[in-house]
Order: structure tokens, then sequence, then C-alpha cells
């Protein structure tokens, strides 16, 4: 599956639900959730946890807890994107060229 055909579908995986409907200001602190989780997974992948409440997992189960992290900060990224018709590949190409025009000399 390419980036569009998985924007399409988080497109329609979301408007299926309703959760496309949902107020952008609201859209965002999900995004902000989801992106403090995705700094709770990469502690626990090179520092670990350190509470006693909490268990030690493996390496590989804290890898995959930061891919499904991920997975959700772009989902909200893509609902963001898809609410103002802008496509992932847009996103990229307009990235890629700010850094080239930014860093020109490195």
């Amino acid at each position: 599956m390419d980036v569009t055909e998985f924007q399409q579908w988080v497109n329609d995986y979301y408007e299926n639900r309703g959760w496309s409907e949902l107020d952008i200001f609201i859209r965002i602190g999900f995004l902000a959730e989801e992106t403090g989780e995705v700094a709770r997974a990469i502690r626990a992948l090179e520092i670990g946890r350190d509470r006693p409440d909490e268990v030690t997992e493996s390496y590989r189960n804290n890898r995959e807890a930061l891919v499904e992290e991920l997975g959700d900060v772009l989902g909200n990224v893509m609902v963001i994107a898809n609410k103002y018709n802008i496509s992932l590949e847009e996103i990229f190409h307009s990235h890629k060229e700010k850094l080239s025009k930014r860093y020109t000399d490195e």
C-alpha cells in the first residue's frame, strides 16, 4: 500500500466511525496526547521504566508499542490533513523543499 492509498484508507476508516467529524481542536488534543505516548514509548526503549508499579517489557514489546503509538500520531496527522484537503505527498514535498532551501550548504 502506498502513502496515498493509506491516507485514503485512514480517511474512510475514520469517516465510517464518525471520528472525522470531531472538532479540529479536539483532534489537536488527540494528537498532543498521542505525541506524549510516543515520548513514553521512546523512554521505555531508551532508559526503561523505573517505577515499581510498572512492568519492564522486552525490547521487542517496547518497539511494538512505539510502532503502534507512531501509527496513532500518523493517523491523527492524516485526519487533520484530510480535513484541509492536503495529501501526505504534498506535505513530504513541501518539507523536503523547505529543508533543502534552509540547509543548501550542507
